[in-house]
């Protein structure tokens, strides 16, 4: 066994433990495998290697498991989990990677006899080689064969939920265009995206961020002070080392900045970030914060997050007051603050592109319990705003019950709470006309229209 474990690559060999990670102990990704290269060390290119085969077998798990099924001739109840894990490396590598097709499956079956032996290596050679037989196009006609329906045609051809292409759907119809482009959102949703970068404000001059590798970096082009990378180790960079250049989306950023320059910043004004781990948004509004004379309270509900959140504020000078507790205690009103951002918790549905397990596993039963407490978060937002302040109700998802839906119920519950008009504040912020973003009153970026992950953003304030 250990023979043939050391006949494995090393990219194959980190992919497998990191989709064993998330099986077996829920592990998020993003988070698990950036532990898994440290520890093994592996070469520049193993480590792109061994990203691309666990981010994009991940994000099109549920495809690859119906492909398996079809190919196998048994219900995936019928596979054993290790095997099944190895099969869906396989099968992207055969279907969406340059892989040679020997390469691919011989490593596969080396895997499964490591790990299972004999009898089940036979097996993933028997279901890989069928599943070779067909090219990426052919399977999807395989699968879509006798589906009518263009959302569910178009959730199966990419690796969606139908739950979720349909959530999407009606988002993007919501859009001041009609919408209509639900095949291409989806499509950027399987890519690999660059790594955002976010220069702080008066901390960092983005022009001046050099990748020691050579690797190119180039402005964003809506957010003012993001940078994108192609892949590599942004922790290589001395900035990020330091703590003034953070890896943030570009969506997030220009949030943050829709509050932070929505108007002129008064010296004094006293801001609030009700829900702030794990900080990237934070140390955006502290530095925009320090060069406009105002302070920053950053509220975070777990421990543990606002430890991360005190982390990502020690990279801005001065004192910074991070509280550990519930947001929904603002709603007493006993203080008062000129800007508040409330990053509400949500479905996540608009970071699939990032977060490549997070499509399996959200539920539509997940939602009326965020909405509930989304709801609750805003009104302690308004609660604790002074009048004529301003919040900035953002969430990472478009869903429609999580954004407008919340917005449009806060509007009824609060007579003297006003919409403003988002997309033109983010206009103004990037530089862009950003006529794509308009949704009513709110911008809604897109990650196919925009090159950021789905932000709503609406912001509101008090008469």
């Amino acid at each position: 066994m250990t023979d043939r474990a050391s006949t494995i690559s090393p990219a194959r060999a980190i992919a497998l433990e990191v989709l064993t990670g998330v099986r077996e102990r829920d592990a998020y990704a993003n988070l698990l495998l950036p532990v898994v290269l440290r520890r093994q060390g592996p070469s520049r290119e193993d480590a792109a290697f061994a990203t691309e085969l666990a981010y994009g077998t991940l994000r099109l798990a549920g495809r690859y498991d119906a492909i398996i099924a079809s190919a196998a001739g048994r219900p995936l109840t019928a596979i054993d989990p290790a095997t099944l894990d190895v099969l869906r490396l396989g099968v992207h590598q055969l279907l969406a990677l340059r892989t040679a097709r020997h390469a691919a499956v011989h490593q596969a079956v080396e895997q499964v006899r490591a790990v299972r032996g004999r009898g089940a290596a036979g097996f993933a050679n028997a279901v890989l080689r069928r599943v070779g037989e067909r090219d990426s196009d052919a399977w999807t006609a395989v699968l879509v064969d006798g589906v009518t329906d263009p959302v569910q045609r178009a959730a199966i051809a990419t690796g969606h939920p139908l739950w979720v292409a349909l959530e999407l759907r009606d988002a993007l119809a919501a859009m001041a265009d009609g919408g209509g482009d639900l095949q291409p959102l989806l499509e950027v949703d399987d890519a690999a995206p660059p790594v955002g970068l976010v220069a702080l404000p008066g901390l960092a001059d983005r022009d001046a961020v050099v990748d020691p590798a050579g690797l190119a970096i180039r402005h964003h082009r809506l957010s003012p002070i993001g940078l994108e990378l192609d892949g590599g180790d942004p922790g290589a960079l001395a900035d990020v080392a330091s703590g003034v250049v953070r890896v943030q989306d570009p969506g997030s950023q220009l949030a943050a900045l829709a509050l932070s320059r929505a108007r002129p910043v008064r010296r004094g004004e006293r801001w609030l970030d009700l829900c702030a781990g794990p900080g990237g948004k934070a140390a955006l509004l502290a530095a925009e914060a320090r060069l406009g004379g105002a302070a920053l309270v950053s509220n975070e509900i777990a421990p543990a997050r606002a430890r991360l959140v005190r982390g990502a504020l020690a990279a801005v000078p001065g004192e910074h007051e991070v509280e550990t507790g519930d947001g929904r205690r603002f709603a007493d009103g006993a203080r008062r603050f000129d800007r508040i951002l409330l990053d509400a918790p949500c479905s996540g549905l608009g970071a699939l592109r990032r977060r490549p397990e997070a499509r399996w596993r959200k539920r539509p039963e997940d939602l009326p319990g965020l909405i509930a407490q989304q709801g609750q978060l805003l009104d302690a937002a308004i609660a604790a705003l002074v009048p004529g302040g301003l919040i900035a109700y953002v969430t990472c998802s478009p869903v429609t019950a999580e954004t407008t839906d919340v917005i449009g119920a806060a509007l009824g519950r609060h007579p003297g709470l006003k919409p403003l008009r988002t997309a033109p504040v983010l206009d103004a912020v990037s530089g862009r006309a950003l006529r794509d973003a308009e949704r009513g009153t709110a911008a809604q970026l897109w990650p196919h229209r925009h090159g950021t992950d789905a932000m709503f953003v609406q912001l509101l304030t008090r008469a």
